[in-house]
């Protein structure tokens, strides 16, 4: 034997030296994957709730596009209760017989146009405005504008009706009031609609952890139609149209 050789004394010192940088690297190695296990299920939840979030988000876009769509139906039909109107009243005013009677008449009239006319410049100012889903208040205020303007129109309906009490019979002006009715009818189930899926998106976007990856991307909450006094009960438009 080589004298400069050294003999180990005890061998199972070294074995177990070589055992535990053996551990050593295979722990590093588990930590490791571990981090990289951990980061991809975040990538996945990540991902998957960005994805849901885009989906109900489009869903509520969709179900306000079709309460918009009511809305501008009302206007547009109330734009066309005021024009049938108007020409009811020319026609009427054209084949007055007797001066005296055609004047006082006629007086009435001019009135009962100019508040038709009135109705009708509401009615366009109003359909060229918007409501901001994001902002309650805009909501609200536009909610406000709607009730206005049909309040706006049931007076001028009014004194329309003191004019021309034949109106009331008009097949087209009857027309308009039963579609007038079913706008309501409609605007209250979309407006329902609106809120249920709204419902269900802001839900989503408060419950841990989608509130995380919410918040990271910038899905915020959306307001609600609130219901007033007396929203329960469409406006008593059949009263509206044979006061």
């Amino acid at each position: 034997m080589n004298e400069n050789t050294t003999v180990n004394p005890n061998p199972a010192i070294g074995n177990n030296a070589a055992q535990g940088a053996k551990k050593g690297c295979l722990g590093g190695l588990g930590i490791g994957g571990i981090i990289i296990a951990v980061l991809a299920l975040l990538c996945i939840g990540g991902c998957s709730s960005y994805n849901r979030l885009v989906n109900e988000e489009e869903d509520v876009k969709n179900a306000w596009s079709q309460v918009e769509n009511q809305y501008q139906r009302r206007i547009d039909l109330i734009k066309n209760v005021a024009a049938t109107a108007n020409k009811y009243a020319k026609h009427e005013q054209s084949t007055q017989q007797g001066v005296t009677n055609a004047r006082a008449h006629n007086n009435v009239g001019e009135q009962a146009d100019q508040q038709m006319n009135a109705v009708a410049a509401s009615a366009d100012s109003l359909g060229r405005v918007k409501m901001d889903p994001n902002d309650a208040n805009s909501i609200k205020q536009y909610e406000a504008a709607q009730n206005r303007i049909l309040e706006q129109a049931r007076l001028a309906i009014n004194v329309v009706h003191e004019a021309y009490p034949e109106l009331k019979a008009d097949k087209l002006f009857e027309n308009l009031q039963v579609q007038l009715e079913g706008t309501e009818n409609r605007i209250s189930t979309e407006r329902k609609k609106f809120n249920d899926i709204a419902k269900v998106y802001n839900t989503d976007i408060r419950h841990f952890p989608t509130n995380i990856f919410a918040g990271i991307f910038g899905f915020k909450e959306r307001p609600y139609f609130a219901a007033q006094e007396g929203a329960d009960k469409a406006p008593d438009l059949e009263q509206m149209f044979n006061d």
